[in-house]
C-alpha cells in the first residue's frame, strides 16, 4: 500500500506540472496578462505554415571566401549582417538561423512577399572608394557605371572602405530634389577622407558599390567634415534601401536565395482550423473505439490517452517547439500509436485471467510481459523517427519531434498511469479473478484452436511479391509524381474569378505554355507549377513574377495563398538525404533487431519491410499523389509502425520458443499469430480510425502523409502474419537443416 502510495503521488507531480506546462496554450489573452511573464511565454510558437509568413534559405558564396577566411568565420558575419538589415527594415520577430554548412534559414512572420527582403538580402553592398585613373595610376581597371555601355577607368587601389561608415540616411539634394544618401564617416575615416580629398581637388572620386559605379563626382574643394552625399539617379525606395545596407555593413560574400516558400494567413488560418477538426475527430473515433471493445477498463486507456496528448503539449511548449501542420499530423498519429501500449496490455491481461489468475496476479503478469514487447516497439520506432529529425529540415523536423515526444509519453502513460489506476480499480477484488471479457467475438477467439495461417503462406508470399514487382513496374513507367521538394521548379497557389481555361489562354498570350495548371479545392482554385529552374532563376524569381503579373492581367483581384521556390541545389540535396535517411532507418533497425532476436528474425522483418515499402510507392504512383517531403515522413512513420507491429508478433514467437523449443515451428507460428492477433487487429483500427478523419477532410496539405498511411496501416498489418511469420518459417526451416537452434543460448535462457 505504501509503495502504491509513494508511486501516486509522484506519477501526480510529474502529471501536473506536464499539464500545467501546457496550460497557458489554452487560456485566454485576457488571463495570461495577468499572470508571470515566464509563465504566460511557454506556449508553443505556430510555424509559418500555421500563422502565414515567408521562408527563405540562402547559400553562401564559398567561391568568393577569401584564402585567409574560414567558413566559420565568414558565416557568423553573415548571420550578423543579415540580422542587423532584417532589424533595421522594422521586421516583426524575424528568425535568422544557420542551417547546414553555408546556408542561412530566414523565416519572416505575416511576410507574404518577400520579394523585398529577397533583394534587400541578395545585394551584398560592398562600397569602395576610387580614384579615377590619370597618368601616375599604376594599376587600372574598367569598371562598369549604372547606364548600359557606361564605364570608368579608375585605379584599382582602394582609396576608402565602405567600413568606415557610420551612418547613412536617405535625403534629398535641396537643388535637384532628387533622393540621395547623406553618410557620416567614423573617426578613422573622416580624417582619411580628408587628407585624400585635400591631396586631389580637381580630381574625380568614383563610389563603387558591388563592382558598379554609382556616382563618380569631382572633388571641389577638400571634404574635412566626414560626411558626403551619395547620388546615382536613385528612387526614394533605393536610397533608402542603400543607406540601409550601408548601415548594416557589407556582406563578406554574397548570398542566393536557392528556397523560397510562402503562405498566406488566410491559408494558415484553415490549416489550424483543419488541425483540429480532424484531431478532434480522429481522438472521438479512437476513444469511443476503445469504450466499445473494453467497457469499463476502456475508460481506464481513454483518460491515460487525455493525459499522454496533455503531456505532448506540455513537453513542447517546455522545449518552446514550433508547431507546424506536419507536426500536427504527428499529434494525430501518435493518439492512434499511444494506444497501441494499452491494447497490448489490456490483451496480455485478458490471456492472464482466462489462466484463472487472481486480479492482482493477472495485472502484474500482464504489464511484465508486456514491457519488453512495448519497449523492442518503441525502440524501433524512435530508430526510424531520429533520422527524420536528422536529415529532414523544417517543418518535417518538427514532426519527428512530436512524434518522439508522443512515444515516450505514451510509455510514461501506459507503463505508470495506467497501471496505477489498473492497481486501484482491483484492489478490492483481492484473489478474485479479473474479469476483461469484452465483445462475444473476442472469447470465440480466444476459444477457438490456433489458425492455420501457415497453411497459405506460399500464397502470401507469391501474392506480396506479384504486388511488389507491380509497384516496382510503376515505378519505372509512369513513375512517382515529385513534388518541387525533389524536382526544382516552382509551385504558385492561385485564387481568381477565372476557369481554367481562360487561365491557361492568359499564360499562352504571355507567353508561359509550359505552365502546368491543376485544379484543386473550390471554384477558381488553381496550382500552377513551374518546371525545374536554373539557380539563377529562383535567386531572382523573375519566373514567379512573370507567372503572377500574368494572372494579375487576367484578374486583377487575384490572390497567391502560396508560393514555393526550390532551387536545383535544395532538390538534390533533400533527395540524397531522403535516400540516406530510409537507408540508414533500414540498417539502424536490422543491428538493434539483430541484437534483441536471432539474426533470421531480423532478416524476416527487414525482407517484409522492403516488401511494404515497395507496395507502398505503387500506391503513390497508383493514386498519383505528389511525392514531395511529407511523403517521406510518411514512409519513415510508416517503417516505424510496420516494424512495431512485427516486433510484437515476433516477440510471442520467441517466447514461445522459448517455453517449447521442442514444437514444430509451424506450430508455434501458428499459435503465436492467433494469440497475437486481436492486438495486432484492434492496434491497426485504432491508429486507421485517427489518421481517418485526416485523410478524409485534410485536403491536398496532408494528402501525401494521411492516404499513405492509411494504405500502410493496412498493407504492415496484413504482412505481419501473412508475410514476415512465413518467411521467418522458410528461414527457420533452413536452421533446422543445418542443425541451428531457433534462439540464441542467452535468448532460450532469459525467460519472464
Amino acid at each position: 500500500m505504501k509503495n502504491f502510495t509513494s508511486r501516486a503521488v509522484t506519477c501526480s507531480l510529474v502529471i501536473l506540472l506536464g499539464l500545467l506546462s501546457a496550460l497557458p496554450n489554452v487560456l485566454p489573452d485576457t488571463t495570461l496578462e495577468k499572470l508571470p511573464d515566464w509563465y504566460a511565454a511557454n506556449q508553443l510558437a505556430l510555424g509559418l505554415d500555421l500563422r502565414g509568413g515567408s521562408h527563405l534559405l540562402l547559400a553562401v558564396d564559398t567561391s568568393e571566401i577569401l584564402p585567409e577566411e574560414s567558413l566559420d568565420e565568414v558565416m557568423e558575419r553573415s548571420l550578423e549582417v543579415v540580422r542587423r538589415r532584417l532589424d533595421e527594415t522594422g521586421m516583426v520577430e524575424p528568425t535568422i538561423t544557420r542551417q547546414g554548412q553555408d546556408s542561412i534559414l530566414i523565416q519572416l512572420p505575416g511576410v507574404n512577399d518577400p520579394g523585398h527582403i529577397r533583394d534587400l538580402l541578395g545585394t551584398t553592398a560592398k562600397m569602395t572608394f576610387h580614384w579615377a585613373a590619370n597618368d601616375s595610376s599604376l594599376s587600372v581597371q574598367r569598371v562598369p557605371g549604372q547606364n548600359e555601355g557606361e564605364y570608368y577607368q579608375l585605379e584599382k587601389r582602394v582609396a576608402l572602405k565602405g567600413e568606415h561608415i557610420r551612418d547613412a540616411r536617405l535625403a534629398f539634394n535641396p537643388d535637384s530634389n532628387e533622393p540621395v544618401v547623406n553618410f557620416k564617416l567614423d573617426r578613422e575615416g573622416a580624417r582619411a577622407f580628408g587628407e585624400m580629398t585635400l591631396a586631389n581637388v580637381g580630381r574625380p572620386l568614383a563610389i563603387v558599390l558591388d563592382d558598379t559605379v554609382l556616382t563618380a563626382p569631382v572633388i571641389r574643394t577638400p571634404i574635412m567634415g566626414g560626411s558626403g552625399e551619395i547620388s546615382g539617379g536613385f528612387s526614394s525606395r533605393e536610397a533608402h534601401d542603400l543607406a540601409l545596407m550601408l548601415r548594416a555593413g557589407a556582406l563578406p560574400v554574397p548570398l542566393t536565395v536557392i528556397e523560397e516558400r510562402t503562405v498566406g494567413p488566410d491559408l494558415g488560418s484553415d490549416a489550424i482550423a483543419m488541425g483540429i477538426s480532424t484531431g478532434l475527430m480522429g481522438a472521438g473515433l479512437v476513444l469511443a473505439f476503445m469504450l466499445a471493445l473494453y467497457g469499463r477498463w476502456g475508460l481506464i486507456a481513454c483518460a491515460g490517452l487525455s493525459i499522454n496528448i496533455g503531456l505532448v503539449f506540455g513537453t513542447l511548449s517546455l522545449l518552446g517547439a514550433t508547431l507546424t501542420l506536419p507536426g500536427i499530423a504527428g499529434i494525430i498519429l501518435t493518439i492512434g500509436m499511444a494506444v497501441d501500449a494499452n491494447i497490448l496490455i489490456n490483451e496480455r491481461i485478458r490471456e492472464e485471467a482466462r489462466k484463472g489468475l487472481s486480479a492482482r496476479a493477472a495485472l502484474a503478469a500482464g504489464f511484465n510481459r508486456a514491457y519488453g514487447t512495448i519497449l523492442d516497439s518503441s525502440i524501433t520506432t524512435l530508430i526510424a523517427i531520429s533520422l527524420l529529425f536528422l536529415f529532414g529540415a523544417g517543418p518535417i523536423r518538427g514532426f519527428a519531434v512530436t512524434i518522439a515526444i508522443g512515444l515516450l509519453m505514451s510509455l510514461f502513460t501506459a507503463i505508470t498511469v495506467t497501471r496505477l489506476l489498473m492497481e486501484w480499480r482491483t484492489r478490492h477484488l483481492g484473489r478474485a479473478p479479473l474479469e476483461m471479457s469484452g465483445p462475444r467475438f473476442l472469447q470465440r477467439l480466444a476459444a477457438c484452436r490456433p489458425l492455420n495461417f501457415m497453411g497459405t503462406r506460399f500464397w502470401g508470399l507469391a501474392l506480396s511479391a506479384l504486388l511488389s514487382l507491380g509497384a516496382l513496374g510503376l515505378l519505372a513507367q509512369p513513375g512517382l509524381n515529385y513534388g518541387i521538394d525533389f524536382s526544382g521548379g516552382s509551385l504558385v497557389e492561385v485564387r481568381a474569378d477565372v476557369d481554367v481555361e481562360q487561365l491557361r489562354a492568359g499564360f499562352r498570350t504571355q507567353g508561359l505554355e509550359q505552365l502546368a495548371i491543376q485544379e484543386f479545392g473550390g471554384a477558381g482554385q488553381f496550382l500552377v507549377r513551374l518546371p525545374e529552374q536554373t539557380a539563377e532563376q529562383v535567386a531572382s524569381g523573375a519566373p514567379v513574377q512573370e507567372l503572377k503579373d500574368a494572372v494579375l492581367t487576367l484578374a486583377p483581384e487575384a490572390e497567391f495563398p502560396r508560393v514555393e521556390m526550390v532551387g536545383p541545389r535544395v532538390s538534390g540535396d533533400f533527395a540524397d538525404a531522403s535516400i540516406l535517411a530510409v537507408l540508414l532507418a533500414g540498417t539502424g533497425m536490422l543491428l538493434y533487431l539483430w541484437f534483441r532476436f536471432e539474426s533470421h528474425f531480423a532478416s524476416a522483418i527487414i525482407a517484409t519491410l522492403a516488401l511494404d515499402l515497395a507496395k507502398t510507392l505503387g500506391f503513390f504512383v497508383l493514386l498519383g499523389i505528389e511525392f514531395n517531403l511529407t511523403a517521406i515522413a510518411a514512409l519513415l512513420a510508416l517503417i516505424g509502425y510496420s516494424v512495431n507491429d512485427k516486433v510484437v508478433v515476433f516477440d510471442r514467437i520467441r517466447e514461445n520458443l522459448r517455453l517449447t523449443p521442442d514444437r514444430p515451428l509451424k506450430t508455434v507460428l501458428n499459435e503465436s499469430i492467433t494469440s497475437t492477433l486481436s492486438r495486432t487487429l484492434f492496434t491497426s483500427v485504432t491508429t486507421f480510425l485517427a489518421v481517418l478523419p485526416m485523410a478524409v477532410a485534410g485536403g491536398s496539405a496532408v494528402a501525401s502523409f494521411a492516404l499513405p498511411m492509411l494504405f500502410g496501416i493496412v498493407v504492415g498489418t496484413s504482412s505481419s502474419i501473412y508475410i514476415a511469420a512465413p518467411i521467418l518459417m522458410l528461414l527457420g526451416e533452413r536452421r533446422d537443416k543445418k542443425g541451428l537452434p531457433q534462439l540464441r543460448a542467452e535468448l532460450v535462457d532469459d525467460r519472464p
